[in-house]
């Protein structure tokens, strides 16, 4: 039986949905770099024959580190789905002449590089800078309008995300961005092999989404991700996920497969991202681009991850398409032929729909909830009136435990102040999407009102 070695960070789809498939493909061997969920421990001693966690003194080089324990173990592929861990893996990879994202990898994590490729490449993205420094910053802002996207160049989940709306604003900005990528650092949500990553910085140009030229209905964001993998250096796209809007600066609150475009705007999405993939240069690891979707047909590049993407995009697309893209990358990985889809599949394909919400304190219109709740997934599930035929769950590795206060969200820090992660089934794309927006109108409104002793504590 193969031996896979599996590097465990935080972030990704959900531990124990890796877990299971790969082990069902392979011999799963764990090297923990984040601590395990405490609803994951136990199948993880089931499931893998070896569950390492390295010493703060081992984590110093961790390429060496992977690329010792893949030896130990003989493994015949490594991989991650952690973002913060995919350059250390696809180094490693290069060193153990194993399979992997290849040495271009950096391209598709530092926004910087990402964005200088697909510069040299002509293809469409907003006008941006690199900036170091402070006074990398103020140079930026006079050569690019206001308002201005300030973002860490190594981060995800929109953390250290902020909008720049005048010049006396970029000094607290900076400062504030610096702040949250060291809070950031504390909860393990970091990069773990780029030691000055959380000093790296792109600062960018705002480009207006129109939603409505894209979609028939109202309620969906305007933009779209293509979910795909590259093997053996060629790209092929699986599906495409839409999104209901951001929220300010623009942290992601649901992502939706599949997104209801019509084949003709389809086709259009998926060959920007072929062109965004092939200009990194990627070699064997899934895929995550985002697309800004403009007036008249026009579009912008926002990123492509070296990965699968994050919540529960890849559950999803098992549960609506029937492909296990965790278990189908295992098996490319370790030399077994595996049949990608010819094409994006579409929403003609999907048996149903499905979509993961971000539980955050925020409503409908953007605006923060006006007094403290405890998150209570029974409470949610009993009061809150979803369609016939929808089936809500909680992700319990990616949520609060019931009874905890829901922090108060903080724009700069994203995806951080999230309570939970909630994934819904239902009859179609759209019916996702009202019993979303049924929800979170809902959630101030039936979640227990915190007591003043647990918002102190």
């Amino acid at each position: 039986m193969s031996k896979v070695l599996l590097v465990h960070a935080k972030g990704g789809p959900p531990l124990g949905h890796v877990l299971s498939r790969t082990a069902a493909r392979a011999e799963v061997h764990l090297l923990a770099l984040s601590a395990l969920p405490p609803v994951v421990a136990r199948a993880a001693r089931r499931l893998c024959a070896s569950v390492v966690t390295p010493a703060d003194v081992e984590r110093s080089d961790l390429v060496s580190l992977i690329v010792s324990r893949a030896e130990d173990v003989g493994a015949d592929a490594v991989l991650t789905f952690s973002e913060y861990a995919v350059v250390a893996v696809a180094e490693a990879c290069e060193v153990l002449g194993l399979a992997g994202a290849g040495g271009a990898a950096a391209l598709a994590r530092d926004k910087r590089l990402m964005r200088r490729t697909w510069q040299e490449h002509r293809l469409p993205q907003p006008e941006f800078r690199s900036v170091d420094t402070e006074a990398d910053l103020h140079e930026a802002a006079d050569a690019l309008p206001f308002p201005l996207l300030l973002k860490a160049a190594w981060s995800a989940g929109s953390t250290a995300h902020q909008i720049i709306r005048s010049p006396r604003e970029l000094s607290a900005a900076w400062h504030r961005s610096h702040d949250v990528m060291a809070e950031s650092a504390q909860l393990g949500y970091a990069e773990l092999h780029v030691a000055e990553a959380q000093g790296h910085f792109v600062v960018e140009q705002i480009v207006t989404g129109i939603a409505s030229d894209w979609f028939d209905e109202p309620g969906w964001g305007d933009y779209v991700s293509v979910e795909g993998v590259v093997a053996d250096g060629t790209f092929h796209p699986v599906c495409l996920s839409g999104r209901m809007p951001t929220i300010e600066p623009f942290t992601e609150r649901a992502g939706i497969t599949p997104a209801l475009l019509s084949q003709d705007a389809q086709d259009r999405v998926v060959a920007l991202a072929r062109e965004a993939v092939d200009a990194l240069g990627l070699r064997d690891c899934g895929t995550h681009t985002e697309i800004k979707l403009g007036a008249d047909g026009s579009m912008w590049l926002i990123e492509t991850a070296a990965r699968f993407g994050g919540a529960m995009t890849v559950p999803q697309i098992e549960d609506v398409f029937g492909l296990d893209l965790v278990g189908m990358l295992v098996d490319h990985l370790v030399g077994r032929p595996v049949h990608w889809p010819e094409q994006a599949l579409t929403p003609a394909q999907a048996r149903g729909a499905a979509g993961s919400l971000v539980v955050l304190a925020v409503d409908g219109r953007g605006e923060a909830w006006r007094h403290r709740k405890v998150w209570d997934f029974p409470v949610v599930a009993k009061e809150v009136p979803l369609s016939r035929g929808s089936e809500l769950s909680v992700v319990e590795e990616s949520s609060l435990a019931d009874g905890s206060v829901v922090p108060v969200y903080d724009p700069a820090a994203g995806a951080n102040t999230m309570a939970a992660l909630c994934l819904l089934s239902a009859t179609d794309a759209r019916t996702v999407l009202r019993d979303f927006e049924t929800l979170v109108d809902a959630l101030p409104q039936v979640l227990p009102a915190a007591r003043p002793e647990e918002v102190s504590a």
